[in-house]
């Protein structure tokens, strides 16, 4: 009878998406007894290597009924891909009557978010489709968000980029967001409008993927709106402390004040300097508390020991760098 139990509690799993983030996903989900289809544009030999019995189905994210059909008979789709792409995705796990969808919203915290959000790559469609089908009589596709705060491997050499992660973010490298640690460079408002420290919550991408992994096996019948996790937080002053003292260097540290970075963002918008525009409104969000999360029900549900920020810097970096 219990054979049977666990039989019956194997799913079949689809991660869209053949990036780092995807691939890191990928490895972990493997090592468990659940069937993995990989979505991507092009082929990738490599997830072979590390990710045994692991299946890739070349798709095309503008014909949605190629996806309806490639998603027959998976429970539950995880979305690495934005924009209309993750749109038609969407339409075709309803139509192919997927029972849950993790969308593409690791990053950041659903309950500090701003309505109009600056920031939004079409984020805030993909939610507003989900939760509309979330509700329907005929299929209700469910979906779950994995909110994380910010991935520590910004921090790492070469930031985002070296590990293939946020090709759509525009913040792949290692300039683009608070600190450069090659360069011992940070920039940070360490105070959000009111005058509170703005914290961060931090959590590597490799934790991140043993968190969903950890919550796959716990089934998908109890899985609330949102699935929060961290592996550290600290405010952003902390941030570069930590970073100064665990790798003996010093930093050129560029503080500013909230209300000097709206007006800069301001004076960006009016001559369309988008990509200043965009790099102020994350400092911005940083301070508003959009990457702080408060309450991490993920954590005390599962059985994963993230690894500290500290921990995971002296694990990437060498001394002195």
């Amino acid at each position: 009878m219990k054979h049977r139990a666990n039989q019956l509690a194997i799913m079949r799993i689809a991660i869209a998406g053949g990036g780092g983030f995807a691939q890191i996903l990928a490895q972990q989900i493997s090592q468990t007894a659940h069937a993995l289809l990989v979505l991507s544009r092009r082929p990738h030999p490599e997830l072979e290597d590390f990710c045994p019995g692991c299946q890739v189905a070349i798709v095309d994210y503008d014909d949605v009924e190629n996806l309806r059909y490639t998603l027959q008979g998976v429970d539950l789709v995880i979305s690495t891909i934005a924009g209309n792409e993750q749109l038609n995705l969407i339409d075709a796990a309803r139509r192919a009557r997927v029972r849950m969808f993790v969308p593409s919203e690791f990053e950041g915290d659903l309950g500090h978010r701003p309505a109009n959000d600056p920031l939004d790559r079409g984020s805030q469609s993909a939610l507003q489709l989900l939760e509309s089908w979330s509700q329907s009589r005929s299929h209700r596709l469910r979906y779950t968000v994995f909110s994380c705060g910010i991935f520590m491997e910004r921090f790492g050499p070469g930031g985002l980029q070296t590990y293939q992660i946020g090709a759509g973010c525009g913040i792949q490298g290692p300039d683009d967001y608070l600190i450069n640690i090659q360069d011992g460079r940070a920039e940070i408002i360490p105070t959000n409008s009111a005058g509170r420290p703005a914290h961060v919550s931090l959590t590597s991408a490799y934790d991140v993927a043993q968190f969903v992994t950890a919550a796959i096996e716990m089934g998908l019948d109890n899985w609330p709106k949102e699935f929060r996790m961290r592996g550290d937080t600290m405010t952003v002053q902390e941030l570069v402390t930590t970073c100064s003292n665990t790798l003996g260097i010093p930093f050129s540290l560029v503080t500013r004040h909230y209300q000097e970075v709206e007006a800069q963002a301001e004076s960006c918008l009016q001559r369309g300097d988008w990509a200043q525009w965009y790099y102020f409104q994350r400092l911005l969000q940083t301070a508003n508390g959009r990457y702080h999360v408060r309450q991490p029900n993920l954590n005390e549900a599962t059985q994963v020991q993230p690894m500290p920020f500290r921990t995971w810097l002296e694990s990437v970096w060498p001394s002195g760098v």
